[in-house]
């Protein structure tokens, strides 16, 4: 995310570091909570379980993300396919906190809307933030009139 809120994480091409670090926290993690929009990005590692990547961090993240359990809170998927997801069928606010009750790992925030969820509901005992440079091209026109 900018400073000013853009977040597409589509933009940024991760390298061998970034790869292996979110592979370390998926793997010291129990489960990981998505909005639809992430959580339908996300599903891109799955191409990589059956087919090589040609990057072993990359093929590495694929494997992890696909066992790390993952609770989708969307209000137009009706079913989700892949093994480890399930939909959630309370708020953000009772699904996290029954899980906090839970023994186990940290859960993780995944999607921008439900960290400002948790954040606004102080129920996110800490925040990890990677720095990752991008550099937006703007193209302006000015006209002379």
């Amino acid at each position: 995310m900018s400073l000013d809120g853009f977040c597409d994480h589509t933009l940024m091409l991760p390298d061998d570091e970034i790869h292996q670090h979110y592979t370390d926290l998926l793997r010291e993690s129990d489960t990981i909570l998505y909005g639809r929009i992430t959580y339908q990005l996300m599903e891109y590692w799955r191409a990589f379980l059956t087919t090589s990547s040609g990057n072993k961090s990359s093929d590495e993240f694929a494997h992890v993300m696909n066992t790390i359990p993952k609770v989708v809170f969307s209000q137009t998927l009706k079913n989700l396919d892949w093994d480890s997801a399930r939909l959630a069928n309370r708020t953000i606010v009772d699904e996290l906190q029954a899980l906090k009750q839970l023994p186990g790992k940290d859960i993780l925030i995944g999607s921008p809307s439900l960290i400002v969820a948790l954040t606004n509901s102080d129920l996110i005992d800490e925040y990890q933030i990677c720095i990752h440079p991008l550099l937006l091209e703007m193209a302006y026109h000015c006209s002379t009139t």
